[in-house]
């Protein structure tokens, strides 16, 4: 945890940046975020790197997938409005310090101590 903490404490000193990007929702079922996943995927959206040999397959989990689909979706469509709701599935967040998505969920399962 306070490697994490060292790290974004370095990043706010070093200077600002934003990023937005599209996550799936905390709390909903894996059939839910599957069909968001399903969707972004369909209609544009590269998910080749959550595929079983894609570099963002671990964790392999259909939320992270979720993330990294409707993110993907997200972002192809420039970040337009009403490109990151999925049904209510999904929703915006803003960041201070930009990092790639799969850099944030190496972080998180970090500071989770999974890795």
């Amino acid at each position: 945890m306070s490697l994490l903490f060292s790290l974004l404490l370095f990043l706010a000193m070093t200077g600002h940046s934003s990023a937005t990007y599209c996550l799936c929702k905390d709390g909903l079922g894996d059939q839910a975020l599957q069909k968001a996943l399903d969707y972004a995927c369909g209609a544009g959206a590269d998910c080749s790197a959550i595929l079983q040999k894609g570099g963002c397959y671990n964790p392999n989990t259909v939320k992270d997938h979720c993330n990294y689909a409707v993110n993907s979706y997200f972002q192809k469509k420039g970040q337009a409005q009403g490109s990151c709701d999925f049904s209510g599935t999904a929703t915006i967040l803003l960041l201070l310090a930009a990092f790639p998505l799969g850099m944030l969920i190496k972080i998180k399962l970090y500071a989770k101590g999974l890795k």
